[in-house]
């Protein structure tokens, strides 16, 4: 398949659930066009965990290939993104543990609560940093950084990638409630004025550009063998 084929396929139909039949019964190759229409929010929940853009593609492409294989145990009781983002924080959370740096995922204390905070204020922007949208941009990237694990990954999945608290509790394996909690605790941590000057910028947090999406959809496909 072409690059434009695929791209124009993964933002139309077929759905997800045709396209894993498809490709369970033989046609791999669409596992492209899935890669394709999930890379951006598979690679923000894992950099959102990692919080380093190469590990972050280096896991995505371990999900990748660990979906692939297991596609006949995708039964369609979830949504094909939620199962897909769930194996890809699962594997983050295992790179975590094997570099022997994992922060846990049921936890934040209240002095990390009030340690973001300060991180915040001292990062609030200037006049200057307020004219250029990148800028805040990459402000906003660094403040979503310093917070605790369990409200960093809240608040990617459900604000950012836009899934519902049902799904972020799927992913997460907590309650609907908690995910209530945690959302509330991380938008608190990015202050008022900060959080009001979100807005359309916030999609752009942790961007999927093509370069990233061409070399993860390369190097997921020769793995598997189907180019």
């Amino acid at each position: 398949m072409t690059e434009q084929a695929t791209r124009q396929a993964a933002m139309g139909s077929p759905s997800d659930e045709e396209l894993v039949r498809r490709v369970a019964e033989g046609e791999t190759a669409l596992f492209e066009v899935l890669m394709r229409r999930y890379n951006a929010r598979v690679y923000r929940a894992v950099r959102a965990l990692l919080r380093d853009e190469d590990e972050a593609e280096d896991v995505m492409q371990q999900a990748y290939v660990l979906a692939f294989t297991h596609l006949d145990q995708f039964k369609g009781s979830a949504k094909f993104s939620t199962w897909l983002i769930r194996i890809a924080v699962n594997e983050a959370l295992l790179h975590l543990r094997k570099r022997r740096r994992l922060v846990a995922i049921d936890g934040g204390s209240d002095d990390e609560l009030e340690a973001g905070m300060k991180l915040v204020e001292r990062n609030t922007p200037d006049p200057e940093r307020q004219t250029s949208e990148r800028e805040f941009v990459r402000l906003l990237e660094a403040t979503i950084d310093t917070l605790p694990a369990p409200y960093r990954m809240v608040l990617m999945l459900r604000e950012v990638d836009g899934l519902s608290t049902a799904e972020t509790a799927e992913v997460l394996s907590v309650s609907q409630d908690v995910v209530r909690t945690r959302l509330h605790r991380a938008r608190a941590l990015l202050r008022d004025e900060l959080e009001t000057r979100l807005g359309g910028q916030l999609e752009e947090v942790f961007s999927f550009q093509a370069p990233r999406c061409d070399r993860v959809v390369a190097a997921v496909m020769a793995r598997l063998g189907t180019h």
